[in-house]
């Protein structure tokens, strides 16, 4: 571990793609329990300024059932699960509302995207949040998720939004997540309890000792602490995202670790479409096969994606987003991946080629079976 090495703005001037996620604490304004505006109108301008070098951003937020409890007037603590979902109902408007209008400023748009942890688990699911993700990024627009608090059962699935946020880089294949925090990273002991704590501003590998670091929380409207912020460090590298721990209380908070701000990163273990081949690669069960001639296994073989017109035969009953294996002429299994299409889909487009998806299904979502990075080929 190495205490010493310092952090270079590099880590968000090399970053294509940056998931934010904003804790409550910075949000709402204790006394009120209303947004903290002037600190939000600053963090806004920090996303348009990051939007014009020609960033694609995200954004995980807290705050909604903050801003509902204020509305519903649910002074008392704690309050019932019910009553956390209704003020989540009430304040996930509010909050929408409030980046809808500060980034209208901006000329930006916001798409919402509301999660339960079934729509990060399921595969289907999972390529549908991450495909309305890319158009909205590819559109202009920011995506805006939270926690769907208002439906979810057993009470806030995920437990935090740190996690939420680690899933949604993972998902998004962002090159960093940022969390916006009330401290400014990783000590090795509570700065506020020992002042001897000393700062760990790069983490290479979260060891067991990085782990023991870990305190409790300080925040009053936050459930997450340092341990759920080691948790979702987990989750992001090992999802090829590295990660930055920030103190979100300064106005323009962004831009100061842009100019050098102290701050913790974590390294990703190896990069997103690494980690997702990985993941593929080491899937225990495939829902089915399909069988391509030679010149699809060429084309695999080189990199390319699985078109329909280099598929002969299908195996099996699976779904879209299923991991599927492929096997060459001979029957042997030479890659695996997620399907962009059904089985039943598959077995209508077969041999044909991609532009005439449409004709035949009535509809078209990607003109290749699977995608070259949600692919992994066996090497012979």
């Amino acid at each position: 571990m190495k205490l010493e090495k310092k952090i270079t703005p590099e880590y968000i001037l090399r970053a294509k793609r940056i998931t934010v996620k904003v804790g409550s604490s910075l949000l709402t304004d204790k006394s009120t329990g209303k947004i903290n505006q002037i600190w939000f109108e600053n963090f806004i301008a920090d996303i348009a300024h990051l939007k014009k070098f020609g960033k694609e951003i995200l954004i995980v937020s807290s705050g909604a059932v903050s801003l509902g409890k204020r509305a519903l007037r649910l002074h008392k603590k704690p309050i019932r699960l019910e009553q956390k979902q209704a003020a989540a109902a009430v304040g996930q408007v509010e909050l929408t509302h409030a980046y809808q209008a500060e980034l209208a400023k901006h000329s930006l748009t916001v798409g919402q995207i509301l999660l339960t942890k079934d729509d990060t688990e399921t595969r289907k699911r999972y390529l549908n949040v991450r495909e309305t993700a890319d158009m909205l990024l590819s559109a202009g627009a920011i995506p805006m998720f939270n926690e769907n608090d208002a439906v979810s059962d057993g009470g806030f699935r995920f437990g935090d939004n740190d996690r939420l946020a680690a899933r949604i880089a993972g998902m998004t294949c962002s090159d960093l997540l940022i969390l916006l925090s009330d401290i400014d990273g990783l000590y090795t002991s509570n700065p506020a309890e020992d002042p001897n704590a000393k700062p760990v501003p790069y983490i290479e590998e979260i060891t067991p000792e990085i782990e023991k670091y870990a305190g409790g929380s300080g925040s009053e409207f936050g459930t997450g602490g340092m341990v759920t912020k080691i948790i979702a460090a987990k989750i992001a590298v090992n999802a090829g995202c590295g990660m930055m721990i920030a103190d979100g209380k300064p106005h323009n908070p962004l831009t100061k670790i842009a100019e050098g701000a102290p701050h913790s990163f974590f390294a990703a273990r190896c990069g997103h479409i690494a980690a997702r081949k990985l993941w593929i690669a080491g899937a225990p069960d495939v829902a089915g096969f399909v069988t391509v001639d030679q010149g699809a296994e060429n084309a695999l073989n080189a990199g390319k994606s699985l078109l329909p017109s280099g598929v002969t035969g299908v195996t099996g009953i699976f779904s879209r987003g299923d991991c599927i294996g492929v096997r060459n002429p001979n029957g042997a299994e030479i890659a695996r991946g997620l399907s962009i299409y059904s089985s039943e889909e598959i077995d209508k487009i077969k041999g044909s080629h991609s532009g005439s998806i449409e004709k035949i299904l009535g509809y078209q979502s990607r003109s290749e079976i699977i995608h070259r990075n949600d692919l992994t080929v066996f090497s012979s």
